[in-house]
């Protein structure tokens, strides 16, 4: 079994606006799709709508909408440069979220 390190943070010391952060971020994240497109934006990429929609094969319109439920609750920012908008993890930190929920379903 993997050890896995503890974290640098309690929760009993978090303050309960940090912590209603936190479980929002986790909300927006606990959907299938969600995690398919953050799963896309690890290590650092930045991608825009046609590249989300056209790698996880949705309607553009079903993309926009989940990326701006990220967007909304901190998961994601967004970068426009010319006519394209490049969406990218907020926190890098998220991946490790992502890696447990990809460990935690095996089996």
């Amino acid at each position: 079994m993997e050890k896995v390190a503890p974290l640098n943070v309690k929760i009993k010391d978090l303050d309960p606006a940090a912590l209603e952060r936190a479980a929002s971020m986790l909300k927006a994240i606990a959907h299938p799709m969600r995690i398919a497109i953050i799963s896309h934006l690890e290590d650092g990429k930045k991608l825009t709508v046609t590249e989300i929609h056209n790698l996880l094969n949705i309607e553009q319109s079903t993309t926009s909408h989940h990326l701006g439920i990220l967007k909304d609750k901190g998961v994601l920012t967004s970068l426009r440069e010319g006519k394209n908008t490049y969406y990218f993890l907020k926190h890098d930190s998220l991946r490790n979220i992502i890696d447990c929920v990809s460990k935690c379903s095996v089996g």
